[in-house]
């Protein structure tokens, strides 16, 4: 009993010590990749091999298929991926996570403590964020590694147990049993890189005679198949709740790995020994590993490349599965692109955090054009103002409590720290016009609710501060999400005219007063309005400045995204 409890803790033990290490390496390296890792995602939406290509780099960072997929469905579900790209983007996923497999097939037992030594001095001694994330990279390689001699140790003594050879025979002879095998042990530890690092090692454990694996390359690939196969569960639950889109998208891993380890099936020996062919030579227990990774790598290439050409057969199959299309669609004031299971990822949450703003920012441009309507007496527009009102509201709210959560896990490097602070400043000032646009409508209606009118030339004096106001606010968020330095000190500039241009109007309706052309009474409001109008304008350069300290929009495409416009207003002089 003391023999199974210390083998069964060493393996739980072991598998934690590679799990923690694997996240904690997949932590650091995206930390490490900072910028690129932004470019690598630029290239999933350009066409299918680009995509199949940054699945397997953004894979290999994440260190798992799961991780890209639940990204890719977030992605597609916010209406920001396609389903054809969005497959060719899990194809290349699939391949991507072989990498883990082919790093476990190494054999550096003698190099594991000095490999954790020499990470955990440049992650301590270092002071450059740099230096210490690929120094915590390499202090997690070693814990990985680590954690798989853990489990090959304690797993020894299963190698001369009758009851696990005559398992390993069954599936031998049985590969769908080894396939439900592969299957159910994915599921259980949520992770197929674990579970071939399991396999590996076990495989690894010498038979009777000493030089033959326990189970052999023959017995290993069924319970590979089923790794692949039990992976895509994770895909599957993250879908739920999704829109139709997203379903289709985890549909597609599932019938990837589900069609071709079907079909593999039934090569099992000759695909083994072609594994056998193209791998290193030498006694099995001492190849055996580099095998099975060979066969994981060598299966998911095969599968992509078969399928990927035929991107348009699986986008049929998957649509005739899941019929019709979204009837229920968000409500305005539901955020449209943050996604929970994404915060992990700094730069697809940071890229979602962009896009939510960007949206809340055309709610407050339309509140903004809806106030000057209350002004003009037009009803149709003025409508839509009490409704964008709610939406930005709710939209900052959602903005605010997604990046405050972003910035508290800790995995941001210390410049995407400073950006998301800088896009939760952008969202807040968006907020302040939309409270501002507030307190000048509130005016501009109960000056209406009086039924006194101001002049013709008042009238227009206000206009033209609104469109002043929407023409700068229109500007700092073109500055922002183009991060175009240049276009934001051109506001403040033109912030210097609007004050002078209220002053301005602020005298010439004085002297209205006076000639008794306006109502004395109708002062207050007046002055409140171009101050309202004003306060504005001091939010808008306030935007315009973070732009000028480098924060802007996260973007993935290749062309910045529409802009917000508005109609170009000639500033008075």
């Amino acid at each position: 009993m003391n023999d199974i409890l210390t083998t069964v803790f060493g393996l739980c033990g072991g598998l934690a010590m590679f799990l923690f290490g694997m996240n904690s390496m997949s932590d650091a390296l995206q930390k490490a990749a900072g910028a690129r890792m932004k470019q690598i995602l630029s290239y999933l939406t350009r066409n299918p091999i680009m995509g199949a290509l940054a699945g397997a780099l953004v894979t290999a960072v994440l260190q798992s298929s799961s991780a890209t997929t639940v990204m890719v469905i977030g992605f597609v579900s916010a209406g920001l991926m396609s389903l054809p790209q969005a497959i060719s983007v899990i194809f290349g996923a699939n391949i991507g996570t072989t990498m883990t497999a082919q790093l476990m097939a190494f054999k550096i037992s003698d190099y594991i403590y000095p490999i954790i030594f020499i990470g955990f001095m440049i992650y301590f001694v270092s002071k450059k964020e740099r230096v210490k994330n690929i120094g915590m990279v390499i202090f997690s390689f070693g814990l990985l590694f680590e954690g798989i001699e853990i489990m090959g140790s304690v797993m020894k003594p299963l190698a001369g147990s009758a009851i696990f050879t005559d398992l390993m025979g069954k599936v031998t002879e049985i590969p769908a049993l080894g396939i439900v095998l592969g299957a159910v042990m994915t599921l259980v530890v949520q992770s197929s890189s674990a579970t071939i690092a399991v396999l590996q090692n076990f495989a690894a454990q010498a038979g009777p005679d000493g030089v033959t694996s326990i189970m052999g390359l023959t017995g290993a690939i069924p319970i590979l198949l089923g790794d692949n196969i039990g992976t895509t569960i994770t895909a599957l639950l993250a879908s739920v709740g999704q829109n139709k889109a997203a379903k289709r998208t985890a549909l597609s891993h599932s019938l990837f790995n589900l069609s071709g380890s079907i079909v593999m099936a039934f090569l099992i020996r000759p695909f083994a020994a072609f594994i056998t062919f193209i791998s290193p030579k030498g006694n099995e227990v001492d190849v055996i590993a580099r095998q099975i990774a060979n066969a994981h790598t060598t299966f998911n290439i095969v599968c992509t490349l078969i399928w990927l050409p035929l991107i348009p057969l699986m986008v049929k199959i998957v649509t005739t599965i899941i019929r019709g299309d979204d009837k229920t669609a968000r409500a305005a004031c539901q955020p449209q692109y943050l996604d929970n299971r994404l915060i992990d990822q700094p730069v697809a949450a940071m890229y979602l955090v962009s896009q939510e703003i960007r949206r809340c920012a055309a709610y407050a441009l339309d509140m903004l054009r809806s106030s000057k309507a209350v002004l003009a007496g037009d009803e149709e527009l003025a409508n839509q103002y009490d409704t964008n009102l709610d939406v930005v509201k709710q939209l900052r709210a959602s903005i605010v409590d997604y990046t405050t959560r972003l910035l508290s896990r800790g995995g941001l490097t210390e410049m995407q720290s400073e950006r998301t602070a800088g896009l939760l400043y952008v969202v807040n000032n968006i907020d302040r016009v939309t409270e501002r646009t507030e307190e000048v409508t509130e005016v501009v209606r109960d000056l209406q609710a009086t039924g006194k009118k101001l002049s013709e030339q008042a009238s227009s004096e206000l206009q033209h501060c609104y469109d002043v106001a929407l023409k700068l606010f229109d500007r700092s968020l073109r500055s922002i999400q183009e991060g175009d330095a240049e276009l934001a000190r051109s506001i403040t500039v033109d912030k210097k005219k609007m004050r002078k241009a209220q002053k301005k109007f602020n005298k010439a309706h004085l002297a209205r007063v006076k000639a008794g052309e306006c109502e004395p009474e109708m002062t207050a409001q007046y002055t409140a309005i171009l101050y309202g109008l004003e306060r504005m304008v001091d939010n808008c350069v306030s935007i315009a400045e973070e732009a000028m300290d480098g924060v802007r929009f996260v973007t993935l495409e290749p062309d910045v995204a529409k802009e917000l416009a508005v109609e170009n207003t000639q500033l008075p002089e």
